[in-house]
């Protein structure tokens, strides 16, 4: 693994998610396994200036107890093990990526589920909440790992969980996957909520139209969407 590569990774994934309004402010971090006891993971630093600034060397190497490469004043994120045992009890997860995105939690508060209701306008979305989203029920720092077990616990085999009064936590291949996968949730959310807002009821589609919607490969879907997630953060500056 090239590991500076994936230090480039994280910090473009930490500004996408800012960009895409995630993740506000200092909230919010990525990590990528390396191997069975270490991680990439985005720390915090004495000149800590939030995720829309994140640089290769904010991303800084540890074990799963948090010990390792944190010179210059550098601390592991408090919810580190939110990270650590995702990838403890998930052997085919690469990243993991926890953020703060405002539309999922009002949608979940509101009792609106992550639903399969729209198709074409995003398919990976569409199959993805086809499959289920579910909700930890706990609106806590997930600080230790007894309650990021139950978090786990919460997500099961699903790539994604909904956090009540919190947030989500994605998992992925890389940290394009998994913070494509939360835009993914968040669209759902914003959408959901601007049906109820319209005082209309969210309804899934039916199933000959979800059968309908194809595969259209990672090639489409992840490498052309990230391609574009990073062309919007050029554009910006």
């Amino acid at each position: 693994m090239d590991l500076e590569a994936v230090r480039h990774d994280i910090a473009d994934a930490c500004r996408v998610m800012a960009a895409r309004g995630l993740a506000d402010g200092v909230l919010g971090h990525v990590s990528v396994r390396v191997d069975a006891e270490h991680l990439l993971v985005r720390c915090r630093g004495p000149r800590e200036r939030g995720l829309a600034f994140t640089e290769p060397a904010d991303v800084r190497l540890v074990n799963l107890d948090g010990e390792g490469d944190l010179d210059g004043g550098y601390s592991v994120p408090n919810e580190l093990p939110l990270h650590t045992e995702v990838l403890r009890s998930r052997p085919e997860v690469r990243s993991v990526v926890h953020a703060h995105p405002f539309a999922v939690v009002a949608a979940d508060l509101a009792g609106l589920a992550i639903r399969p209701m729209l198709g074409a306008y995003d398919i990976p979305g569409a199959h993805l909440a086809a499959g289920g989203v579910p909700v930890h029920p706990r609106a806590v720092l997930v600080r230790d790992r007894r309650l990021a077990a139950e978090m786990v616990a919460s997500m099961g085999d699903r790539p994604v969980v909904v956090l009540r009064g919190h947030g989500l936590t994605s998992t992925g291949d890389n940290p394009a996957h998994a913070v494509l996968r939360a835009i993914s949730v968040d669209t759902l959310a914003r959408m959901a909520l601007a049906v109820a807002n319209a005082g209309g009821t969210p309804v899934d589609l039916p199933d000959a139209d979800l059968a309908e919607l194809p595969d259209l490969g990672s090639g489409f879907t992840e490498s052309t969407a990230w391609r574009h997630e990073l062309a919007r953060l050029t554009g910006a500056e």
